[in-house]
Parts: structure tokens; sequence; C-alpha cells
């Protein structure tokens, strides 16, 4: 399937697909909906704070899943997503959402703590993405299959090396936990989101080149609500 990006200017991408999210809350005040943490995302939520705060929209009785998180950050370490998640979104809202499920990534058995998140995925409406550097999702890294399940797996050395670079992690993560393709690819619309000239090319690989564990983002074109969102930077070589 053929997937043309949705593109902005950069200026205004980050409010265009804020103001969409609110559309979908106010349409679905039930909505299960999983959200990504990093960087790309970090303007959205501002956006959608905004909005939240002049009464655009409300998470009051939405259900909130993070997508994926460290193994062996300490709780409160600013790397962790869901440290990242409440700071960047859920405590600045005027009403907290009905439910949030994070990651117990201090769960002495890890892929006790994958199994109980993989229960909290199912059923989602909507699922929101950002792209890596080498095609993942989520923590779902080159080697992914369409079918990989919510698991615990390593991290990449790039991967591990952004929690101290990027984030200010206190220590280097050991392992990842991640919702699996499989979740993500059963839910009922997803959403990538895309910004800046180096996602440029593995953008292209993502919605061009053919399906590939290489860049297991190539997978979500199969899903038939899927939606990218980039600005003009990102999806300059694809043209508009």
């Amino acid at each position: 399937m053929t997937i043309e990006p949705e593109v902005y200017e950069a200026a205004t991408w980050a409010g265009a697909v804020a103001g969409l999210l609110a559309e979908r809350l106010r349409t679905n005040p039930s909505l299960r909906v999983c959200l990504p943490t990093g960087d790309t995302p970090v303007p959205v939520y501002d956006a959608v704070v905004a909005l939240a705060l002049a009464g655009a929209c409300s998470f009051e009785r939405a259900t909130v899943v993070l997508l994926d998180e460290w193994v062996g950050l300490a709780p409160g370490d600013p790397a962790r997503c869901d440290t990242r998640i409440r700071t960047g979104l859920i405590d600045r809202l005027p009403a907290p959402p009905a439910a949030l499920h994070v990651i117990d990534a201090d769960d002495p058995s890890p892929e006790a703590a994958a199994e109980r998140h993989d229960e909290a995925a199912r059923d989602l409406d909507l699922v929101v993405l950002g792209l890596g550097m080498n095609g993942h999702v989520g923590f779902n890294e080159p080697g992914s299959m369409a079918d990989s399940p919510t698991r615990v797996l390593p991290l990449t050395d790039a991967s591990r090396d952004a929690a101290r670079a990027r984030y200010g992690s206190r220590a280097v993560p050991v392992a990842g936990i991640t919702i699996g393709m499989d979740r993500i690819l059963a839910a009922r619309e997803i959403w990538l989101l895309v910004t800046g000239q180096r996602k440029a090319g593995i953008l292209r690989r993502a919605l061009r080149d053919p399906e590939s564990p290489d860049c297991p983002a190539s997978y979500l074109r199969r899903h038939p609500s899927l939606r990218v969102f980039a600005d003009d930077a990102a999806a300059g070589p694809m043209g508009r």
C-alpha cells in the first residue's frame, strides 16, 4: 500500500496534530490512546495542553497507555518514559485521564511487567508513534516482525546512548519494554509523527521501500487507517 504523508510547515505541524487529537477526544471522550515519549511529540503535547486548558478537549474520560519504557533506570529518572509522559502531558492537564497505564519497569520480572502491559494495550482506538532513525517504532528495533509481541528486548547502542545524551538519564538502561508490533497493528488507527530533515531518509524507506524487518516502521503500511504527519523538512524529498 502506498501512503502519502500529510505535510505541514514546521511552524504549524504540532498545532495541526494537536487539533486532530482534540477532535478525536471530542468525538470519543472515552478514547483509548497509546502515546509515545521522545522528542518528536513534545510540541504536540504542548499544544494539546493549551487546548485542554482552553476547554477545547478533555482527557477526563480517556485512557492513556504508554508505548514503551527503559529497564534499569531508577524511579523518577528524567529519561524514564513514565516521568516524561507525566511531566510533558499528564500533570499539566486540567483533569487527568480516567486511566493511565505506564509500564512497571521496577518489577523484578520485566517479563511479567511486559505481559501486564500487553493486556493494557488491548483494544486501542489510536496509537501515536514517532519514527526512529533506524526505522524503529517504540523499542521495536530492526529485526522486529509484524507479529512481534509486547516484550522485553535488548537496546541498540544508539538507544542506550540516547537515554543519557538526550534525556539526561542517571544510569545506562539495560533493556527496554515495548508494546509489540502486533498490538500496534491491531489498533483502530495509527498516527506516525515525523519531523526534521534527518528523518527524511528513513521516512522514505518506511513509506516507499519493500516491507522489511530492517525497518519495522514499514509494516505500518499494512494498516488501513495509517496517517503520517510530517513537516516540510522530513517530507521534502518525497514531494508534496
